[in-house]
């Protein structure tokens, strides 16, 4: 039986910046027109964070049954490693996907926008499928466009939305961002797994691209905010404060264009998330006072 630590370990708190950063910079931008909503933003914190333990939940049983995780390189996995049984894995993935479906209805209810619920099923059935059933599209390189979508544009307007009814041209531009240094983050661990995933037959977009071109994407896709900085930043000048985070991606960035595999590849994937959150952080704020 697995212990508190492993199941800790298994919810993989370093990823939880992608779920945090949207619902931040997305609050910061209700705000910035007046329609902030505590008990909204909070309860989409809530369904954010338990949606990605979700997601790590549901991949770790996935990959673990699939046989994937048998020759790992990265963090601890419970399925994988036989700490804990497939079964309670999985039953861990949908306790937390109904738990976010519970917030989530709360969301719905509170701001009255029904249509949402549709939207929140499609999320969970994304979670699931990243890794679960017959076809998961994490298996055919689709893994770093469902992150875009979900941890980026739906996490980061949904979150206005709901709050403020509406939505701005800056919040569509910090959703891009989100969405793209989110991406990244998956893109530096898929291209840490390229070796064990090409065997086991997973074939994420690392494993389709190649090395070369996957570390080419990481670093598109990482500089992307600051390129949005840039843009908002002609209309609000404290946006262009985003800056401050560009030097947690200096270790990174050298990391991938230094040719960094395997294990020398996990603070990669940490530091990108820190400096997601600290962008994520500092344009929200940019957003309300501006």
């Amino acid at each position: 039986m697995a212990t508190v630590s492993q199941w800790i370990e298994g919810a993989r708190l370093r990823t939880f910046p992608n779920a945090i950063a949207p619902v931040l910079v997305g609050g910061g931008a209700a705000i910035g027109i007046d329609g902030f909503d505590p008990l909204l933003a909070v309860l989409a914190l809530v369904v954010a964070v338990l949606l990605i333990i979700g997601v790590n939940f549901a991949n770790d049983y996935s990959d673990g049954v699939r046989g994937t995780d048998d020759d790992r390189v990265g963090p601890f996995r419970l399925t994988g490693s036989g700490a804990a049984r497939p079964a309670a894995v999985r039953t861990a993935a949908w306790t937390c996907f109904g738990l976010a479906a519970v917030a989530g209805l709360a969301v719905v209810v509170l701001s009255g926008h029904w249509w949402m619920l549709a939207v929140g099923a499609l999320c969970i059935a994304g979670g699931w499928f990243y890794t679960g059933g017959r076809k998961p599209y994490g298996y055919a390189g689709l893994g770093e466009i469902a992150v875009f979508v979900f941890f980026g544009l739906v996490a980061v307007l949904g979150t206005v939305y709901v709050q403020a009814d509406t939505i701005t041209g800056f919040s569509i531009g910090a959703a891009v961002a989100i969405g793209s240094i989110s991406s990244a983050v998956l893109v530096a661990n898929n291209l840490r797994d390229i070796p064990s995933d090409r065997v086991s037959g997973k074939r994420t977009l690392a494993v389709l691209l190649g090395d070369r071109d996957t570390r080419t994407l990481y670093v598109a896709l990482a500089l992307i905010p600051f390129l949005i900085t840039v843009l908002i930043g002609v209309r609000n000048s404290w946006a262009l404060l985003g800056f401050l985070a560009l030097p947690l991606l200096i270790v990174p960035l050298r990391a991938v264009l230094g040719g960094a595999q395997g294990r020398k590849l996990i603070p990669a994937v940490r530091d990108t998330g820190f400096a997601m959150l600290a962008w994520a952080a500092i344009t929200a704020v940019a957003l309300a006072i501006g």
